[in-house]
């Protein structure tokens, strides 16, 4: 089964990240890598999003399409990537989901 796992930053780890000294951010990004480098077997897609002020986002509605730059809406919570896994079921993707060692929170959504 195709699972896609949206990795979520909030407002506190960001900052967290950004207080740590070169060493830690170091050691904080190849735990991504290690992570990724161990589920490579299951993942057959990933990609990590560029910082959520990069953002344009396109409003549709009744008349003109409204483009503006910046994210959708200022949350807490912004989606920071993604990866698409094959696995056997939910169950698996839980387990890989719960060793994620960076953001805090990951959304899990079938792939239909």
């Amino acid at each position: 089964m195709k699972y896609v796992m949206m990795f979520v930053e909030t407002e506190e780890f960001a900052k967290q990240l950004e207080a740590m000294g070169e060493l830690e951010r170091e050691a904080a990004y190849e735990a991504v890598l290690r992570w990724f480098a161990d589920n490579s077997d299951r993942i057959t897609h990933h990609v990590h999003l560029a910082p959520v002020h990069t953002a344009t986002t396109v409003r549709l509605g009744t008349g003109e399409p409204v483009v503006t730059d910046g994210p959708f809406v200022e949350g807490k919570e912004v989606v920071s990537g993604f990866a698409e896994v094959d696995v056997a079921d939910l169950d698996e993707a839980l387990r890989m989901a719960r060793s994620w060692p960076a953001c805090p929170v990951v959304e899990i959504r079938p792939v239909s």
